[in-house]
């Protein structure tokens, strides 16, 4: 099995921030109202007053204002699959998993449409609440153990060195920049 970061590793550049930026354009008032209590939560998190689940949560309280947040989902997948990376494309497996901090809601079309597994955020799609942690840096250790105990990664592939508790995971990992340049994980980082 090999392991993929999503955003700036598979899909260039962000896949959260596409959407947002999507939505802003085709449903700006439900944006809009959400911004203020994103502005102030990214004010905490750079103060070290709050985390990124927080922020994360206020960015999509739009949600709340959507009212098909599944048609607007494939709407966006429908605009932005070109943004997957024909390297992936290329060497893309069946037993693929896919561990992203995005929003599992998010996500979870375009992995059908791969034939992949995923592990994302748990968001609420009505709501934005997140359920449980952020599935960023050290979480995305957790919940893949927590679903493949025994589970071995052949290599990992990520754009972001905090992804060094899954690249320690991997026989091979390798870094991503700007979702094409592939190079070996250097040692000392794992």
């Amino acid at each position: 099995m090999n392991g993929y970061d999503f955003d700036q590793t598979i899909f260039y550049p962000d896949s959260s921030y596409c959407f947002v930026m999507y939505c802003l354009k085709k449903y700006p008032l439900a944006v809009l109202k959400a911004t203020p209590g994103a502005a102030w939560a990214l004010l905490k998190v750079l103060r070290k007053k709050a985390d990124t689940k927080e922020l994360k949560e206020r960015t999509f309280a739009f949600l709340k204002d959507l009212r098909e947040v599944d048609a607007v989902v494939r709407s966006f997948w429908e605009e932005h699959r070109g943004r997957l990376c024909r390297w992936y494309l290329d060497q893309k497996r069946e037993d693929d998993l896919i561990l992203s901090a995005s929003p599992e809601f998010l996500l979870r079309p375009i992995a059908e449409e791969l034939g992949v597994r995923l592990i994302a955020t748990r968001m609420d799609k009505r709501t934005g609440k997140i359920n449980g942690a952020n599935c960023h840096d050290v979480e995305k250790v957790r919940r893949f153990r927590e679903l493949y105990p025994e589970g071995e990664l052949d290599c990992f592939y990520s754009d972001s060195l905090s992804d060094a508790p899954m690249a320690a995971l991997a026989r091979r990992a390798f870094l991503v920049e700007k979702g094409e340049t592939l190079r070996p994980w250097p040692e000392e980082k794992r």
